[in-house]
């Protein structure tokens, strides 16, 4: 083979391995896919009924309910709730929630339950006109929002 004959077939084999390379990465990407979890935000409730008289009343009438949706258990540990205008947060410890369960978590102070979390606050966590609340998995992805304006 003269030299270059050598060079195409050598220039060729490179194209063609660049080829199969650019075919594949689309195909791993695709093939990998978008982290979906069974756990959302359902009612919340952000404007306690009555007087907001700071009582510990009335912050536990302040309230949003994680509900798993999926069938197997979830480990809420490490999870956060989010208020997005001020980025009050909410750090989940050791709950593990059930399949077609809910939690609701409580702006208040509290006993911890399976059902109810209670956030320790001595404020309120959420603006009764306009807000959001974000709720995060472990590794900081957000899994669900949900945002009101009230007139």
């Amino acid at each position: 083979m003269s030299p270059r004959s050598i060079s195409r077939v050598a220039a060729l084999t490179l194209a063609a391995a660049g080829l199969a390379a650019t075919a594949v990465v689309p195909a791993t990407a695709a093939a990998r896919p978008t982290p979906h979890s069974p756990v959302v935000l359902g009612a919340i409730q952000y404007d306690s009924p009555g007087r907001d008289d700071r009582s510990q009343k009335s912050l536990n009438a302040e309230w949003v309910t994680v509900t798993n949706t999926g069938r197997g258990a979830v480990n809420l540990r490490g999870w956060t709730l989010t208020e997005r205008r001020s980025h009050l947060t909410y750090t989940f410890r050791d709950l593990r929630l059930g399949g077609h369960q809910s939690v609701r978590v409580h702006t208040g102070r509290g006993h911890n339950t399976g059902r109810d979390v209670y956030q320790g606050r001595r404020d309120y966590m959420w603006d009764n006109n306009t807000d959001s609340a974000v709720l995060r998995d472990a590794h900081k992805r957000t899994v669900d929002v949900k945002s009101w304006r009230h007139r």
